[in-house]
């Protein structure tokens, strides 16, 4: 007879670290400047004599640190309920632009620091969760701070490259993509409205992970990133609660 699953997986698990990957999500954060803002109401609340506290959330599925399925701006494209939960554990890929990011805030990665990624670890794994730390995730959650508008009102910040999307899905066939960003596309590209990287993420049936906080805690290799959302039926997006075991 098969020994139970958690006779191999809970000595495999102990004594490892987990991070939270999760931003607290609240009303007033930082938030994609089209949508509105969360309002929360107490429906029942024992500070004011209820016999126990329950909340109404009023939020758009993109709201905090979120899931956005390929649905989200493919039309026939899968929705939350169709992503299995299979997919929800992954091998963790840590890309590392941070120091670049530090001296332009416009930096994005290139296919360069992929090659050193794998001359360090190894190939990436096909089906990895591939998470592009930029440093970015530490300026949540001031908003302006995030948005980091010139007087133009142009948003300087850092996001994916298409080259480096396009090996990641045509060459390692990863499963799913993160950032710490608002928005996978850098802050020069949204600022006149071209979400042309997260249209050919999403295009190509992955789906990703924005508004990623603590990356910079993680190993560059060798983690397993666990995310976890709701399961409205037909959604498009959706708070995630994610984190790395390390």
């Amino acid at each position: 007879m098969n020994a139970p699953l958690w006779a191999d997986l809970g000595p495999l698990l102990a004594n490892r670290t987990y991070t939270d990957l999760t931003h607290a999500f609240h009303p007033g954060q930082p938030h994609f400047p089209a949508f509105p803002d969360e309002h929360r109401e107490a429906l029942f609340d024992m500070e004011k004599g209820d016999g126990f506290t329950a909340h109404k959330y009023s939020i758009v599925g993109q709201w905090g640190t979120h899931v956005d399925p390929p649905s989200h701006f493919i039309r026939g494209g899968r929705t939350l309920d169709q992503l299995p939960a299979e997919d929800m554990v992954l091998p963790l890929a840590v890309l590392d632009i941070s120091s670049r990011v530090a001296l332009d805030h416009d930096a994005t990665p290139t296919l360069a620091d992929v090659t050193a990624w794998e001359s360090r670890h190894g190939i990436i794994p096909a089906g990895s969760f591939v998470a592009l730390r930029t440093g970015w995730s530490n300026r949540w959650p001031d908003a302006q701070a995030m948005a980091n508008r010139d007087s133009a009102g142009i948003s300087h910040t850092p996001g994916w490259s298409r080259e480096v999307l396009e090996f990641l899905v045509a060459e390692r066939n990863v499963a799913a993509i993160g950032h710490e960003q608002t928005d996978t596309d850098p802050g020069q590209a949204t600022s006149r409205q071209d979400f042309s990287l997260e249209t050919y993420i999403l295009a190509s049936d992955k789906w990703q992970i924005e508004l990623l906080a603590n990356l910079d805690g993680l190993p560059e290799n060798g983690a397993a990133l666990v995310a976890s959302w709701a399961k409205p039926l037909g959604g498009s997006g959706f708070p995630a609660r994610v984190f790395a075991i390390h």
